[in-house]
């Protein structure tokens, strides 16, 4: 009779184990989000347009509510990169906002001499992204972010 005891108990605490492992669900892990540049154009009047791709390393969607981030190439600061896109991400997903920027003079030069040359150039982003992950409160983040963008053959003007 003690070993149908022990069997009842060990089958409960195995039932009891199963439960709780089905209470929590899924994890919400809230990850620091990424932006880079996808793509610089050139415009005609010397303004640029600049695709900024936004990436949600999270677990849950994210609603990215606004951007402040300072773009330098080289060492040349080009401008602030400024937004408030109000865009929804999904999980682990990315999407991308065009944004309108008025270079400054030593990054218009060296965007220019690029392109001309057909050579890279580096660039970094720093700042800020205010973000709001689903069913909680805003969330401010830091972004600090260094590449390159080349010459996009066949497309003039266009830095990738």
């Amino acid at each position: 009779m003690k070993a149908a005891v022990w069997v009842r108990v060990i089958g409960l605490a195995l039932l009891l184990a199963l439960l709780a492992g089905c209470k929590t669900g899924p994890v919400r892990r809230v990850s620091e989000p990424a932006a880079r540049i996808q793509q610089l154009t050139v415009k005609a009047d010397g303004s640029w347009s600049v695709d900024l791709r936004i990436e949600n390393f999270s677990s849950i969607p994210m609603q990215f509510d606004r951007l402040d981030l300072q773009l330098k190439l080289g060492e040349e600061n080009a401008g602030q990169l400024q937004a408030q896109p109000a865009l929804s991400i999904g999980p682990e997903s990315a999407d991308v906002v065009t944004l309108a920027l008025k270079p400054a003079g030593g990054a218009r030069i060296a965007i220019a001499d690029a392109l001309a040359g057909g050579r890279s150039v580096n660039y970094s982003l720093a700042g800020d992204i205010a973000a709001t992950p689903s069913e909680a409160k805003q969330r401010t983040f830091q972004i600090e972010r260094s590449s390159a963008l080349s010459p996009a053959p066949g497309l003039p003007g266009v830095m990738r």
